[in-house]
């Protein structure tokens, strides 16, 4: 069921931008830790605005007729990660790629959580909805697919700022690159916010070409979850 008088989208997506702003802030500063606690509501409340919006389930990509397609490009998504993982853990000069300062010390059930209940849930569920979802949908309105996916990536590369900012300390990999001074943690945080935004362009096309979120979701998935049990098991 519709609204009879949907609000006007440009309203639309400054209250989304409002509160994926203030989801960012509650994740990476307020209340940290407490991903999926904060999830719920924010996922509620992406989905109120685009019913107050006017749209629908098929504007989200999760129309029923284009399901099917979906998770036939997620599984194809997960097969080719998988099979790109593997070829980088076998390789010595990529293998050290898989080390992350976060995960030491973490165990098989806290990865196995985080693969399959915080990434799915508190990650690609909340980023997927907001992304390809909600401001994907209704930015289409307006700029048509590229200026969608340009306005969402964009996007979201600034919700990576606050999650990055200690990344060239994280990724050991990193750190001859960037050194341990303000400058180079800043030129990291720069780097990973243009390379998420990137990601979200090849996130946006794939919901354009399936015409279903399923299939970003399930590269958004691959990428992470098989990320932390790679590593895990390098480890």
């Amino acid at each position: 069921m519709r609204l009879r008088r949907p609000v006007d989208t440009r309203v639309a997506l400054g209250a989304t931008v409002v509160l994926l702003v203030l989801v960012n802030l509650t994740l990476h500063r307020w209340a940290p830790g407490r991903g999926l606690l904060t999830t719920v509501p924010a996922v509620l409340g992406l989905l109120a605005v685009e019913y107050w919006s006017g749209g629908g389930r098929a504007e989200l990509g999760l129309g029923v007729g284009t399901l099917g397609r979906g998770a036939r490009w997620a599984l194809g998504c997960i097969g080719v990660v998988a099979a790109g993982y593997l070829l980088a853990a076998l390789l010595p000069v990529t293998r050290p790629l898989f080390q992350d300062t976060r995960n030491s010390g973490l165990g098989g059930a806290d990865i196995a959580f985080r693969a399959l209940v915080a990434v799915p849930v508190g990650t690609v569920l909340l980023e997927e909805l907001a992304f390809r979802g909600v401001l994907y949908g209704l930015a289409r309105r307006r700029w048509g697919h590229v200026g969608a996916a340009a306005f969402s990536s964009a996007l979201f590369g600034l919700w990576h700022i606050l999650p990055s900012l200690h990344l060239a300390s994280d990724k050991p990999t990193l750190a001859p690159l960037f050194g341990g001074s303000w400058a180079g943690a800043l030129l990291a945080d720069a780097g990973a916010v243009l390379f998420t935004a990137a990601a979200g362009v090849l996130l946006c096309e794939l919901r354009r070409r399936s015409d279903s979120l399923l299939a970003p979701a399930g590269l958004h998935w691959a990428v992470n979850s098989l990320g932390y049990i790679t590593g895990f098991l390098l480890g």
